[in-house]
């Protein structure tokens, strides 16, 4: 898997005011998307587009074009490390992504056997770099342990509660082309992955978390996160959306379960 290590894709988009305003229909955000979207946006755009032909069973586009060939059948996000440095994501303007494999990493943990592979995107929008991230996507084994339970922090400045429901799953993955089918095929969830109801996604419990911090400090300006998923969220079940104080310019903020158990660990950096 090392002679992956460097391979790179230029991907080209638009940043849509149609799919702006469905994104910001989706967080019940009020009014219109202004000219300049909030940087953090930017997880919206520039999804794979890949042809129904060179999809997987699971509905994720097959491995061994971009993506390394990993022989394990489980994919999915399992972190996010994001900058900020200034530029703008203006409504309608052309934009471009450079993303690049540069780790990939093999573990052994209490839930089986893992593959890490890292990518790193390069965003830039009218000619400005709006974002760069760092991301990890995780290989794992068809049947593996639970993850330790971790519980969520009790002292917190504000909390939120909310329960996704199949329809905002569904509008999510919508607006993202994101056909894995864990997330809107409750059949295939039970008995292909062994979940016991839709996996909410991890991206979309990010921009949850992400809306409420904004709410709570309205005047501030988000220059980065960093996000690690923990557990599943699952459909039709209650969660919390918590943050702690800051401390200097970062915070701590989570996302935990009906059970109280930590879902979704997030550092804000804020400007």
């Amino acid at each position: 898997m090392k002679s992956w290590i460097g391979r790179a894709q230029e991907t080209q988009d638009e940043i849509s005011p149609g799919l702006a305003r469905r994104a910001w229909a989706l967080l019940d955000l009020p009014g219109e998307p202004p000219a300049i979207l909030p940087p953090h946006f930017v997880a919206l755009y520039f999804w794979d587009v890949a042809p129904q032909a060179a999809l997987g069973p699971d509905g994720h586009p097959k491995t061994g074009d971009f993506l390394p060939p990993v022989a394990l059948p489980r994919r999915m996000l399992a972190g996010r490390r994001l900058r900020f440095p200034g530029g703008a994501l203006r409504l309608g303007a052309p934009a471009s992504k450079r993303s690049e494999i540069t780790a990939i990493t093999p573990k052994q943990g209490r839930s089986g056997k893992m593959v890490f592979v890292t990518i790193t995107h390069r965003v830039e929008c009218a000619g400005e770099i709006a974002a760069i991230e760092e991301q990890d996507v995780v290989y794992r084994e068809a049947a593996s342990a639970p993850s330790a339970l971790t519980p969520a922090p009790a002292i917190a400045l504000w909390r939120e509660s909310l329960t996704p429901d199949p329809t905002m799953l569904f509008r999510y993955s919508a607006i993202t082309f994101n056909g894995h089918r864990i997330h809107y095929d409750a059949d295939y969830t039970r008995d292909a992955e062994g979940y016991p109801a839709l996996v909410v996604n991890g991206g979309l419990t990010i921009l949850l978390l992400l809306r409420a911090a904004l709410r709570a400090n309205p005047t501030g300006r988000l220059a980065g996160y960093e996000a690690r998923t923990m557990r599943p969220l699952y459909v039709n079940r209650p969660l919390t959306l918590a943050a702690a104080p800051p401390e200097g310019s970062r915070q701590a903020a989570w996302a935990a379960d009906d059970t109280g158990a930590q879902a979704l660990a997030v550092t804000l950096e804020w400007a």
